[in-house]
């Protein structure tokens, strides 16, 4: 993997991420009580989220890996972000801190919210 890509880049090819749309995301979610993070920033957050969301901000590395680390690895952790690119990303973090199951909202919240 080149610099580049390892900076700009999405999430790494694995099997441990699942990118669902918005009707097949919000069926999981109403299966019981999830791991739901947004990881907008704050502001981005407080203008409108997810019901149950936590926000770790992909863009504060020290907020994004201690809100995650308060988290189980071993359950699903979904994520989201404004368009699924920072959230593309997040799961790819994810993948390396060790979460088993990361579910990734497909075109983030512009497409849950429209």
């Amino acid at each position: 993997m080149s610099i580049l890509s390892m900076l700009f880049g999405g999430a790494p090819k694995s099997d441990k991420v699942k990118v669902l749309p918005k009707t097949e995301y919000a069926q999981a979610l109403k299966k019981g009580k999830v791991q739901l993070v947004d990881v907008r920033t704050a502001r981005e957050f407080n203008a409108g989220h997810i019901k149950g969301a936590k926000n770790f901000d992909f863009f504060s590395s020290n907020q994004f890996k201690n809100g995650f680390e308060t988290l189980d690895k071993s359950k699903p952790v979904f994520v989201y972000c404004q368009s699924g690119n920072r959230s593309q990303k997040a799961a790819g973090r994810l993948v390396n801190m060790g979460f088993e199951e990361i579910i990734d909202l497909a075109g983030g919240y512009n497409a849950w919210s429209h």
